[in-house]
């Protein structure tokens, strides 16, 4: 077992969503993602192939932006955005990723429309220093 910090478990992770998300490279992305890799979202088939075929069938603007990442031990969770995904508004997301021989290894997420300043109770964007146009 390869043993990791937590510096690399997040520099890991962001370069693997900037590879699957943003350049839509899924022969290097195959490399940061364990063949073994489990899924826990609701909204994504099972394994690294649920995860790579839903980012196919989507559209080709589909964006991803990181604002906070976080890691102890093995356990990284990155506070990010998803943008051009087809719905009206984008997705603000915790991503919770675990990674094990420096590979993403399992994955839990927590998706939100990300509000508009109307829609803001705080009145704070959720991402960023400004709200969505």
């Amino acid at each position: 077992m390869t043993k990791t910090t937590p510096e690399q478990n997040k520099a890991l992770v962001l370069e693997a969503f900037d590879t699957l998300f943003n350049k839509r490279d899924y022969e290097a992305a195959a490399q940061f993602w364990s063949a073994s890799y489990i899924q826990h979202s609701a909204h994504i088939e099972p394994g690294r192939d649920g995860l790579f075929n839903l980012i196919r069938s989507g559209p080709n603007t589909l964006r991803y932006e990181h604002q906070l990442i976080l890691a102890e031990g093995d356990y990284v969770i990155v506070y990010g955005r998803f943008t051009g995904n087809g719905r009206p508004v984008a997705w603000i997301a915790a991503d919770v990723v675990r990674v094990e021989d420096g590979r993403l290894a399992e994955h839990w997420d927590v998706l939100q429309d990300e509000a508009t300043e109307a829609e803001s109770k705080s009145g704070r964007p959720m991402f960023g220093d400004r709200f969505p146009a």
